[in-house]
Formats: structure tokens, C-alpha cells, sequence
């Protein structure tokens, strides 16, 4: 893969999430939206309060939902 194709920001950490969550990234970025309620990093904590996630993946998935919501 070349520099340009290079997946950067917060997807670089998907192929990860997905390896060490069990899931798809899709499967987190719904159950994120549903609480899209919450502030930025209450999100994050919820993640990693109730599915053990690290505060790097957790704050990857979050800035990627928000960052989407905002097109």
C-alpha cells in the first residue's frame, strides 16, 4: 500500500478495534449513535466503562461518529 493509500486519523484504528472488540466497526458506530446524546469524551468513558475498550480505540470511534455526523 502506498503513502496515499494509507488509511489515516481515526480509521487507522479499525483493523484493530475490530481484532480486539470481536465486532465490526459498524456494530460499535451503532450502538454509539444510540448514544449520541453524550458528550464527546462521556462517550468515550461509556465505552470503556461498559465494553472494555482502551481510551485510544474508544476516542477513535468516537471522533470518526462525530466527524461523520457533522457531513
Amino acid at each position: 500500500m502506498s503513502d496515499a493509500e494509507k488509511v489515516k486519523g481515526p480509521a487507522s484504528y479499525f483493523p484493530s478495534i475490530e481484532k480486539n472488540y470481536g465486532f465490526p466497526v459498524t456494530h460499535w458506530l451503532q450502538l454509539i449513535e444510540a448514544q449520541q446524546q453524550l458528550k464527546h469524551m462521556e462517550m468515550v468513558a461509556w465505552l470503556k466503562n461498559d465494553y472494555g475498550f482502551g481510551h485510544g480505540h474508544a476516542n477513535a470511534l468516537v471522533a470518526y461518529f462525530r466527524s461523520c455526523k457533522q457531513e
